[in-house]
């Protein structure tokens, strides 16, 4: 299985398939939805003809914050999160429960 390229910061990596997976399972738009039992609305969105995508949650009656972009680049898909860890955003992706 490949990997998905980490910035230098992170301590591991993510298999790619399982992450665009999660990531492209999410829908476009603004939904509400549960992650380790909290409520969150989520945006996510498309940028540059599709070629990049961004989603930001934010918990509903809390503090926490999601922000990351993904870049599909023609030698692989790059993920850069917004002033938060790799790991909070990978994990956010691959637990967050949009209603349907």
């Amino acid at each position: 299985m490949t990997d998905l390229t980490l910035p230098q910061h992170s301590s591991g990596a993510l298999p790619l398939d399982a992450f665009l997976t999660a990531f492209d399972a999410l829908p476009y738009g603004t939904v509400e939805g549960t992650f380790e039992g909290r409520r969150y609305v989520a945006s996510k969105s498309k940028l540059a003809d599709g070629q990049a995508q961004k989603l930001v949650a934010e918990e509903l009656g809390g503090k926490d914050y999601i922000s990351l972009n993904i870049y599909r680049l023609q030698n692989g898909p790059v993920l850069k999160p917004c002033e938060m860890s790799d790991a909070k955003v990978m994990a956010f992706v691959a637990g967050f429960l949009a209603d349907r």
